[in-house]
């Protein structure tokens, strides 16, 4: 007689699929029905009406990037972008492509030139500078769409046999080179697209956990789960785009990490597919020693090691209340006080997130035009009470945004804390709206560094997690060697360098840089850029922060892996890998893990 006590487990009679109104752009960032333009008063808009500043006018953003790069941008002074770049025929080994026909259908097996080229990339800016200006150079020869284990399995076990080049993808979000192919291989390269393995297996409300297939993405993640009175909670910025397959081989950080945790803290088990057959387990616990724990080998394993196909991750309950607010400080050292002193003294909100006065004037340069004379008045009066009564300097003050989640009284908890400290550092309430606005943003704004490269002008981000001790040194290092470097190449106007610090621990902060310039007349911007980057990379080191929080090493910052670990840590991963993949069926090469 089965157990009364026995966990209701939930099958999701709806799985997610992606609508036509959700197809997603092939040579920029995010979906097809949102960009930013120029409408006919030659001021910026975002067409679309997926987001809260969709179909509104931006009038202020324009003269502000022209003053803060010193450069003239306008819908006149156009780079045309010349997508799709060449495109380079298949390699494609006839006896593999006969043998996997015999369990994937014809919709499952893709040799469009433009797929391909999509699989063959991720988003840094040198890799969508390539597929519009230049060229990419070695793509997928093959795109494959799995939508079980069981071919995942043989998919593997068929490349072994043939000598193919496997590489997982995702949502093609990384910044990292993840999914650029080796010129130099001669193999057939196949990427194994997993967003037809989307569905939520099971939801087990009494143990709080849930089994999702990889190629599930977060948007879809979070609407299916919030159909059954729970949340996963990880929510990265690329949270509409990116898989939890990809969150698990890059061991990402979500921003509301404070109260749920981070990709490792919320996986209990993991299914790969691996060149020497299935790693799985039995069953998922809450915790266990067994000895060396193999699953977490995927965790940072950037495709290298095998085919995640399936984790069983924690889930809570959607929160009784979710508040948004944020606070005004006079500086940046005195938000990264307050930030220090809410990380020691009481439990931080889901997110908090400090910019600094450039990015904070970049925000205030992305509020739409003014619907009527009220609307005026209260900015105004807003301006006159922060500026003239407070007494912040406009070109020293920063803003923080909150993000409140959990029961009311836990809540309300949060508020008080957080806010009697944030009085203690000066800190003045800047209101929910402005709090749910910054957070919101996070998700619009992505699309601006696609657009303003037809525009001349390149941008990227990269970030580093460092202790408190060393945070604020770091942050000026980078931006003093930056522009530094920048004035002796003697680079047209002036280069754009702001930081905001996005996740804090009781051991330090993660800083999320972002840095752009002007690039017409520069020969190969791409080029210059990663050297800048490169640049800004080094003085992280020397700083004492890490090579990545959350972005990965990919092939983008593998040089730099013997910086920071010891020669045995870097050999034992070789080994690792040849052990496990002796003839490198996972070609991706991340990490210079090549077989």
């Amino acid at each position: 007689m089965a157990s009364t006590n026995a966990p209701k487990v939930i099958t999701p009679e709806i799985q997610p699929a992606q609508r036509p109104d959700e197809a997603e752009s092939l040579d920029v960032w995010g979906f097809r029905d949102t960009r930013f333009d120029f409408n006919d008063n030659g001021h910026v808009i975002i067409r679309g009406s997926r987001y809260e500043l969709s179909g509104k006018e931006l009038p202020r953003f324009l003269p502000w990037v022209r003053e803060i790069l010193e450069c003239d941008v306008n819908p006149k002074n156009v780079n045309p972008p010349r997508y799709p770049s060449s495109i380079p025929e298949p390699r494609i080994k006839p006896e593999f492509l006969a043998a996997i026909q015999e369990f994937l259908t014809s919709n499952q097996i893709d040799m469009n030139g433009e797929i391909r080229l999509r699989h063959g990339h991720g988003h840094t800016q040198e890799e969508m500078y390539a597929i519009k200006y230049t060229r990419l150079g070695r793509i997928p020869d093959l795109v494959v769409y799995p939508e079980a284990e069981a071919q995942v399995t043989a998919l593997v076990e068929t490349a072994k046999t043939h000598d193919i080049a496997l590489i997982p993808y995702g949502g093609g979000t990384n910044v990292t080179d993840a999914l650029r192919c080796d010129e130099h291989e001669h193999r057939t390269i196949v990427s194994v697209d997993m967003r037809k393995m989307n569905r939520i297996l099971w939801v087990d409300r009494d143990n709080m956990m849930a089994c999702i297939e990889a190629g599930a993405v977060g948007r879809d993640i979070m609407a299916e789960l919030k159909k059954h009175g729970v949340t996963m909670g990880h929510e990265p910025d690329s949270v509409e785009f990116s898989t939890l397959g990809g969150w698990i081989a890059t061991n990402a950080s979500g921003m509301k990490k404070n109260r749920y945790g981070n990709i490792e803290d919320l996986v209990l088990d993991v299914t790969v597919a691996t060149a020497a057959g299935k790693l799985e387990r039995t069953s998922a616990s809450p915790r266990e020693s067994v000895g060396v724990d193999l699953r977490r080998l995927m965790f940072g394993s950037e495709g290298t090691l095998g085919i995640i196909t399936s984790a069983v991750v924690k889930i809570f309950p959607l929160p009784e209340v979710q508040k948004y607010g944020s606070v005004l400080f006079p500086s940046f050292e005195a938000g990264f006080k307050f930030m220090h002193d809410l990380a020691r003294e009481a439990t931080p909100p889901a997110s908090v997130r400090l910019v600094d006065n450039l990015q904070f004037q970049f925000g205030l340069a992305l509020k739409p035009k003014s619907s009527g004379g009220l609307a005026n008045l209260k900015s105004k009066a807003e301006k006159f009470v922060v500026t003239r009564i407070k007494g912040f300097d406009p070109f020293m003050m920063v803003a923080c945004t909150l993000v409140f989640e959990g029961a009311r009284a836990e809540v309300e908890q949060q508020e008080r804390d957080l806010y009697r400290i944030a009085a203690r550092h000066g800190g003045m309430k800047a209101g929910a709206e402005n709090g749910q606005r910054g957070y919101q943003l996070t998700y619009s704004i992505a699309y601006i560094r696609d657009f303003l490269m037809n525009y001349y002008i390149i941008a990227e981000s990269f970030e580093t997690s460092v202790s408190w001790t060393n945070a604020l040194a770091l942050c000026e290092n980078v931006k003093r060697r930056l522009t530094e470097e920048y004035t002796r190449r003697g680079l047209p106007g002036k280069p754009f360098v702001t930081a905001r610090i996005t996740q804090i621990y009781r051991t330090g902060v993660c800083i999320y840089f972002y840095f752009g310039f002007y690039y017409k007349g520069i020969p190969n911007p791409q080029e210059v850029y990663l050297q800048l980057e490169n640049i800004a990379r080094d003085e992280i080191l020397k700083s004492g922060g890490s090579l990545s929080h959350h972005h990965g090493v990919g092939k983008l910052r593998r040089s730099y892996l013997p910086r920071i670990m010891s020669e045995t840590a870097i050999q034992w991963k070789r080994e690792l890998k040849r052990s496990l993949d002796p003839t490198n069926v996972f070609g991706a090469g991340n990490q210079g893990l090549d077989g």
